[in-house]
């Protein structure tokens, strides 16, 4: 292809790219398949990299980040980032509108927002590209994180139109919807890393993650909410948002314009019951003057705008006395410590057990024994202690002192720098961690062997096993004399063992729980590798040529095979028959039928178990998804479908489809 075919060829790929990035992350309304639309990313990409002197920072190509780790400069805000005045009072609202009715001398107009729970972030355009992306820092200055934004596919790199100013500013707010987040703690979980422990903490922690290309995996999104430059289409802030849509934003739907402060109260009291069903965390409403010319009539303070305040709801909490703390191991060695309570309702459900997190987070609210604690469910679901009611605190009272040695072996603990979490080194010989990487071994998207928690307790005290290796050693004979076995359950047992020999390459590999290597990883280490011997024997540019394997999981892997214990447990697995390859049939899919579609499956069925569904579909060219969202093409539905799931799918107008109909789609 000659330069100037190419150039042209680049340019309508761009905008074509542009076009849907637009259609899906803002208005999500997708208008091709994602095979579709990462054959033309691909394009683009290998035509940039072949005619580099039309490379150009807006290319949407930026948004799948660089492996280059940088620091982030520090530049100063245009405009000072300040933060808002915050308030729980109904009264303290009312305060406000009386000074700001005062102070004018007139008639006022609010806009009421929502206050999205994320990191804040101020962006500035120039011609109508972005060129700056800086963090609240201290208000003044900022760090520039303008690579890691890049990636977010709802902030446009280039804006629509032509009549946007030459130069301004969009302030918002990153965040991680409920969807995203959850699925970032179920990959975190299964490679063994700590779990995050709110969505907002996560957004911020990945915007300043110095590896955009690691920034790029994670489901970040952003809402704009206001506009400053000098040269702004209109004069009031409502308007000005609804313009800044055209221009290709994402501009929150949430949001109205009140004209007295009884409208402000009802929009907070619709919300404060309304916002358990958004897809995304909100703690309060934002109130905004919305004439600029009164804004800048009404000022600031020193610390905060006096056209503005945010009135935050009150998450809802118990009060209950800590009665002990205990400190779990995990199958990674991470201590977790957890708070045993005074039986409390909160929520609609009792609880007994609370998280404390980690040490730091015990300093922080001085948490002491047979303290009064307050109590909330992070995310409406983990219950947290969140303060202590130091009124009803003994005199007696002392700090708590975090343990220092493993409360399962006695190995003294490890805190690795700048991780909040301690660590029992003592991978192989600490009890729980032992048992807790069986557990993992014989988990349904493992290895399938029905093997419950006590049940694993009962054999590893027992005796009959040290690893996951042993599994393969036991007899129906072993099993008869311990306590719950008979010779049907035994037999049973036998069975399921000898069953997962069956178990396919991929699922093995995961099954061996080797750090940061979930399903995902797992099934393309395989299908890249095709045998454990491959993989073993692997040098760190060799697996990092994997797609989607970094520097970090490369040597996890390394790691792992170069412990003569994990060798030997391989060895031993291999002796016993385990599937270590992929078998030739595996490698090619049947067929392209369900190319680009994406499937989530729900329910019992009766011609295939859930996991033969979701084989079928990866080897006709579709992607399985574990929930619901606008993505998704089809629901395949058993008996017992949640109502839940049924719901969204038909608020979402996806098609609900039963065994009978998929196969259709098969022929």
């Amino acid at each position: 292809m000659d330069p100037k075919t190419a150039e042209l060829r680049i340019r309508q790929l761009r905008e074509t790219i542009n076009g849907h990035n637009y259609k899906y992350y803002v208005l999500a309304q997708p208008s091709i398949s994602d095979f579709e639309y990462d054959t033309l990313m691909n394009e683009l990409i290998m035509l940039e990299a072949a005619f580099p002197e039309f490379n150009d920072p807006a290319s949407p190509s930026q948004r799948v980040g660089s492996d280059i780790n940088r620091n982030f400069e520090q530049l100063p805000h245009a405009y000072p980032m300040l933060s808002l005045g915050n308030t729980y009072s109904r009264q303290e609202l009312a305060d406000f509108h009386n000074r700001v009715v005062k102070s004018l001398q007139e008639d006022v107009q609010y806009v009421c927002e929502l206050k999205y729970d994320g990191a804040s972030i101020s962006l500035t355009y120039e011609n109508g590209r972005l060129v700056q992306a800086l963090t609240r820092g201290d208000g003044e200055k900022g760090d520039n994180v303008i690579d890691n934004v890049k990636t977010i596919r709802s902030i446009p790199l280039q804006l629509k139109g032509e009549d946007y100013p030459e130069k301004f500013v969009i302030r918002g707010e990153i965040f991680l919807p409920h969807e995203g987040f959850e699925k970032m703690n179920r990959e975190r979980e299964e490679a063994g890393d700590p779990l995050f422990a709110n969505p907002r903490n996560a957004a911020a922690g990945t915007l300043k993650i110095q590896n955009p290309r690691l920034v790029a995996r994670r489901p970040l999104d952003c809402f704009l909410y206001f506009l400053l430059g000098d040269k702004l289409p209109f004069g009031s802030h409502y308007d000005n948002l609804q313009k800044a849509k055209e221009w290709g934003f994402k501009i929150p739907a949430y949001m109205q314009v009140c004209k007295s402060i009884d409208e402000v109260y009802t929009f907070i009291d619709h919300w404060d019951t309304a916002r358990k069903k958004l897809p995304f965390d909100i703690d309060g409403v934002v109130i905004k003057v919305n004439s600029y010319a009164q804004q800048r009539k009404l000022g600031f303070t020193a610390k905060t705008p006096r056209w503005a305040i945010s009135y935050k709801f009150r998450a809802e909490q118990a009060l209950t006395r800590l009665l002990s703390i205990d400190y779990q191991v995990g199958r990674t060695g991470a201590i977790t410590p957890v708070a045993n309570l005074e039986p409390v309702k909160l929520a609609g459900t009792t609880v007994k057990r609370a998280s404390l997190h980690n040490a730091d987070q015990i300093a922080l609210l001085d948490i002491r024994l047979d303290d009064y604690v307050y109590i909330e469910k992070g995310g409406e679901i983990i219950p947290k202690v969140v303060g202590v009611e130091k009124s009803k605190r003994s005199l007696f009272s002392q700090p708590v002192e975090y343990i220092t040695v493993c409360p399962e072996c006695n190995t003294p603990l490890k805190r690795k720098e700048g991780e909040a979490k301690h660590y029992c080194p003592n991978e192989n010989g600490c009890p729980p961690q032992i048992k807790g990487r069986i557990e993992h071994f014989v988990s349904r998207r493992a290895m399938d062997i029905g093997l419950a928690e006590a049940t694993i307790e009962q054999l590893y005290n027992h005796g009959l096993i040290g690893n996951q290796a042993d599994l393969y050693n036991i007899k129906k004979e072993d099993l008869i004399n311990l306590e719950r076995f008979a010779e049907k359950s035994a037999e049973n047992l036998v069975k399921s063992i000898i069953k997962s020999k069956e178990v396919p390459f991929e699922r093995v590999l995961f099954a061996l729980g080797i750090r940061y290597v979930g399903e995902t990883v797992a099934k393309k280490l395989a299908r890249h590798f095709k045998s454990i011997d491959n993989l073993q024997y692997a040098g760190i540019d060799e697996l990092m040529a994997v797609e989607e394997i970094g520097e970090k999981i490369a040597e996890s892997i390394i790691q792992f095979f170069r412990d003569v214990r994990n060798q030997l447990m391989v060895e031993k697995l291999k002796d016993a028959g385990v599937c270590f390859s992929i078998k030739e049939n595996e490698e090619e899919k049947t067929g392209n039928q369900l190319q680009g579609k994406i499937f989530v499956i729900s329910g019992v069925f009766t011609k295939f178990s859930r996991d033969e569904l979701k084989d079928l579909i990866e080897k006709y060219g579709g992607k399985n998804a574990g929930s619901i969202s606008s993505k998704t093409d089809y629901v395949v539905a058993g008996e017992n479908m949640g109502p839940a799931k049924l719901q969204k799918a038909q608020e979402l107008g996806i098609p609900v489809i039963d065994e009978n109909d998929f196969l259709k789609l098969l022929e």
